[in-house]
């Protein structure tokens, strides 16, 4: 065999391997990039486990369900917002809601599941778990593996130390207050969350994409919503408690709670959970925690999560966590330690996914709504895209 063809053989052999290990991860990139298709999109938010790797949350071996009150739907005909009128149906419709639930003194009064999904088809719910995860946080505060929210982060992830995230406290990190630069636009190819997005789809290490991250303001001084600042609460989880965060949450959330139904939660190729919005998980499961919260951290006589810290986790404490246009906030709507919070004099509070997943909770009236949704529009600019008109749904079923 002459010398160019032995080449040519090598170079052959060298392609045929990169392709073999690279595809994996090629298709995964591909599937990401068309992950919110119209026409696919609702499929794909409930079969993440055919794409991604994950670790699995089991139901509880005691589940427990909800009574069920449905005799008088509290679900209105219509609502307004900003002037519009809406038929709550074609609303439901138009948003592509997967599932909704109305839980009224903690007896649910109205459930209803759409576009193919059961009581028991977990979805992924996006920045909703990033609320589980403040519960699990604020568990470990309370056993004692955080000393002090106040302790900088990097006290516990010393990978970080050079990063935007260097001396910044984790109460800052909780409140959307980290001053790390980062554009969280979906529908900005080049942004920083479609840029995160894939490199978790080729595998690349979540936490080496926050350590490269930078500062752009002064820790504790405005309110910019930025996802990584949950991967980094992660991080800090991880190395405070020595355990996974899905197998924390099995023992202090899904176990106590009596989870109905099984769960996952995504995974990056190192392991490490996708905290920022990775859980997949059911409408009743959210309406546990929505309860749960509902109670300041109580499920059914025993304290799950320390009341102190849903007390805290609610309840803006500076000018910048405010609900209300402001120059020291990118939002209107006030933020605790992973939770949002409205203006309004009820103590309303949420949490808040993309493409629509929400739990609303309102302790007035013992009223929580969970809805989940796939709503190819969420990047549009449509309103029914928004937190303000789910929010006036939820508000004209409590009224």
């Amino acid at each position: 065999m002459k010398i160019y063809q032995k080449v040519l053989l090598v170079l052959v052999v060298i392609l045929l391997g990169a392709g073999l290990y690279y595809y994996p991860k090629l298709k995964r990139v591909n599937q990401v990039m068309h992950f919110f298709d119209r026409d696919i999109i609702v499929d794909n938010f409930r079969t993440t486990n055919q794409m991604i790797t994950f670790k699995e949350i089991e139901a509880a071996e005691n589940p427990v369900s909800f009574p069920t009150n449905t005799s008088v739907d509290p679900l209105p005909a219509s609502f307004t917002y900003a002037g519009l009128t809406m038929d709550v149906p074609t609303f439901l419709d138009s948003s592509y809601t997967t599932g909704l639930l109305v839980l009224q003194n903690d007896t649910i009064v109205h459930e209803e599941y759409l576009r193919g999904h059961t009581a028991d088809t977990p979805q992924i719910i996006w920045s909703v778990s990033k609320s589980f995860l403040s519960a699990l946080f604020g568990i470990a505060v309370g056993e004692g593996h955080i000393k002090s929210i106040e302790q900088k982060v990097d006290e516990y992830c010393p990978e970080l130390k050079g990063s935007g995230y260097e001396g910044v406290s984790i109460k800052d990190v909780l409140q959307m207050s980290s001053g790390v630069a980062f554009n969280e636009d979906y529908g900005d190819f080049w942004s920083d969350i479609n840029r995160w997005g894939r490199g978790f789809a080729w595998g690349a290490s979540q936490d080496g994409f926050a350590a490269d991250l930078v500062r752009e303001h002064e820790p504790g001084t405005y309110n910019h919503y930025v996802s990584i600042n949950t991967h980094v609460l992660g991080m800090v989880l991880v190395k405070a408690t020595g355990r996974g965060i899905t197998d924390y949450a099995q023992e202090k959330l899904w176990n106590p709670l009596g989870m109905e139904h099984d769960s996952y939660w995504l995974t990056d190729d190192y392991g490490m959970e996708m905290a920022l919005g990775g859980l997949n998980t059911t409408v009743r499961n959210c309406a546990k925690l929505g309860s749960m919260y509902e109670h300041r951290g109580n499920w059914r006589g025993k304290q799950v999560v320390p009341a102190e810290w849903v007390d805290a986790s609610v309840t803006p404490d500076a000018p910048h966590l405010l609900p209300g246009e402001r120059t020291s906030s990118a939002h209107s709507l006030g933020y605790g330690y992973q939770w949002w919070i409205p203006e309004g004099d009820q103590g309303e509070f949420l949490a808040v996914g993309v493409y629509n997943q929400f739990i609303y909770i309102n302790p007035t009236t013992h009223t929580v709504i969970v809805k989940h949704s796939a709503n190819p529009g969420f990047t549009t600019g449509s309103d029914l895209g928004t937190t303000e008109m789910f929010l006036a749904l939820a508000r004209a079923v409590v009224d």
